[in-house]
């Protein structure tokens, strides 16, 4: 019966629709009231920029993600294992197992970038809102997304297949790659286009700008300038580059290098003429305090309210991805949850490797030295400002602990080393056998304090922070200027340019030259840029990844004993007068296995890739 009953009633209400219908000849031509079709999109102008703005989400969570391309780089190692880190590390990565591959570069991601970019262009050319002001700006943005998209592609994989158009339905899809210097000309071309059309915009923040697309362009023309992508340079360095049958896919087969580097140094002036910067006007080194305050207020972006940051260090960056407290954004806000102490109830994700501490500078801006006994003897005393600001180590001061922890540790001191208590040994809040988590502890001994947020009142694995993540700052458009002036022989305007930054770091100028000026430089971008996804691209592209990023990972014991007749402090707590301390560097055998193989200056193209495009030709190292 109640079947019957169904049956009726559809009967009933399908007649209802036929006599509507018939009534009505517009019936069928109705629009779903929760839809839009594509052709109103360009006929409105805010629906045309709702569709740029989602052009804006294969940037990801930035350099966020809770494995950081850092931990590809000798600045840190990844603490959590199978991941597919160590994939990549140990040169294991092939065609049919890329690793960890995070969607901020993966080539499939990277052109549906491109792809809905190209769209947006397409249409806004023909677009009939009527705001000319709007259209040109969101073709502005669209150009420079889709120049940032293929820059990605370039300097992870090399030259990738230039397709300006959105594909429609059967047509062939297979398409060559095209040359590493048509690449890079598309995408300076691009960059150019987003310019002009951003001139005199004014954005907010997160959005791209006329500076945001110089920025990008100052970049992609460094790279284009260095060894890595100067064939006959590479081949005289790699005999894995130097046996690839098709090189015009990698670098520069010919021309003019001396034109490409003043390119660079033009793109990078043009930046530091129109922006400002941050603190690079000074004639002298700041204090010891002020230097830690101004790079923690840079690395904070203007997203902390501690009393100790300054907000207008927020002019720093040039392009950003943004976060706020109210969204459900977790990689950006959570960055101190991901990579805290676990004494802390943290994860320790990313934590810093000992090579990378090595490298921080002494406060007078000599180098640090194992072989120097007093420095060896106390390697966190007298080190630069940025060291304090990047860097925790064991002692450092940290949040408050009773906050997350219980009243466990009113010195509010990170501890990663084992003490002398009584006749035993007690091993540290922070480290695997901590008595608050024995596990997401640091391998390394230390962990990472930058992007992190130093207001007490932000307890990391609860309350969430707005640091946003720096695609672009004006710092990398000055070292930019800076190499291309050392590799053009401008040594004074190189030296002057570079001691503004290390006089807003705290640090005394430098008077190097030649090769000396040229690794005092390189060690600079290593420090002020650290953990900025600078490091995986700056070994590759100086072709020096064998001697760094090749390196096994060395971690740091620390030990605290007694002194005699001294009695623990309980709770324990850092204390040069009760304790001698010891630091002994170790080589890490087991966490993963690095080296460096050639082939790992280029990602490979995925099998499955390859097999959708049969015109694609693989990179070297990977056949």
């Amino acid at each position: 019966m109640n079947n019957m009953i169904k049956n009726i009633s559809v009967v009933i209400f399908i007649a209802g629709v036929i006599a509507l219908a018939s009534c009505n000849k517009d019936f069928l031509n109705t629009k779903p009231l929760g839809e839009v079709s594509s052709e109103d999109v360009w006929k409105d102008g805010p629906l045309s920029e709702a569709f740029v703005t989602g052009v804006y989400s294969r940037l990801g969570m930035g350099g966020f993600d809770e494995q950081m391309l850092s931990s590809l780089t000798d600045e840190s190692v990844f603490t959590h294992p199978n991941r597919g880190i160590d994939i990549v590390n140990e040169g294991i990565l092939n065609p049919s197992n890329l690793g960890w591959t995070n969607g901020t570069y993966e080539w499939g991601s990277m052109f549906s970038g491109i792809r809905s970019a190209s769209v947006a262009l397409t249409n806004l050319r023909t677009a009939t809102f009527d705001d000319q002001d709007l259209n040109d700006r969101l073709q502005g943005e669209s150009y420079f997304l889709r120049a940032y998209y293929s820059h990605q592609l370039l300097r992870f994989y090399g030259a990738f297949p230039i397709i300006e158009k959105p594909y429609g339905l059967n047509e062939d899809y297979t398409i060559a790659r095209n040359t590493f210097e048509e690449c890079v000309n598309f995408i300076v071309d691009d960059c150019d286009s987003a310019i002009l059309l951003l001139k005199g915009k004014d954005l907010p923040r997160g959005r791209a700008s006329q500076l945001a697309a110089m920025a990008l362009k100052s970049r992609v023309l460094l790279y284009a300038a260095s060894d890595l992508y100067d064939v006959p340079t590479a081949k005289s360095k790699s005999t894995v580059l130097a046996a690839y049958p098709n090189p015009e896919l990698i670098g520069y087969t010919s021309g003019d290098r001396i034109a490409r580097w003043t390119a660079a140094k033009d793109a990078a002036k043009a930046v530091i003429d129109l922006g400002t910067g941050y603190k690079l006007g000074l004639a002298a080194p700041v204090s010891f305090a002020d230097a830690k305050k101004n790079y923690i207020s840079m690395a904070m972006g203007g997203g902390s309210k501690d009393a100790n940051v300054d907000a207008a260090a927020e002019v720093e960056i040039i392009f950003e991805r943004g976060y706020t407290a109210d969204k459900d954004e977790y990689a950006g806000q959570y960055v101190g949850l991901a990579n805290g102490p676990n004494g802390y109830h943290n994860w320790a994700g990313n934590t810093p490797v000992q090579q990378m501490v090595d490298d921080y500078e002494m406060m007078d801006g000599t180098k640090f030295s194992w072989s120097n006994p007093a420095q060896a003897a106390s390697p966190y005393t007298g080190r630069e400002p940025r060291f304090y600001a990047t860097i925790l180590y064991d002692g450092a001061d940290w949040k408050p602990r009773d906050k997350i922890s219980g009243n466990v540790d009113p010195a509010n001191q990170v501890q990663t080393g084992q003490y002398q208590v009584g006749a035993g040994n007690i091993f540290g809040l922070d480290t695997r056998q901590s008595s608050i988590e024995d596990w997401n502890g640091s391998w390394t001994g230390y962990y990472m304090r930058k992007f992190t947020d130093p207001d007490p009142v932000v307890v990391d694995n609860y309350v969430r922070q707005s640091i946003p993540w720096p695609f672009f700052r004006y710092t990398e458009a000055v070292f930019n200027y800076i190499e291309a002036c050392i590799e053009l022989g401008e040594e004074p305007e190189a030296r002057d340019w570079l001691n503004k930054i290390r006089y807003r770091a705290g640090m005394p100028a430098i008077t190097e030259s030649g090769a000396a000026l040229r690794d005092r430089y390189r060690n600079e971008r290593r420090i002020e840029m650290a953990y900025e996804e600078q490091r995986y691209f700056d070994a590759r592209r100086w072709m020096i990844a064998s001697s760094t990023l090749g390196r096994e990972n060395v971690f740091i014991s620390v030990k605290g004993t007694l002194k005699p007749g001294q009695t623990a402090p309980s709770p324990y707590r850092k204390d040069d007068t009760k304790y001698n301390y010891t630091y002994t560097p170790f080589v890490d055998v087991g966490l993963e296995d690095r080296q460096w193989l050639d082939k790992m200056y280029f990602r490979p193209l995925s099998r499955d890739e390859v097999k959708r495009n049969d015109k694609l030709i693989q990179n070297p190292g990977y056949e």
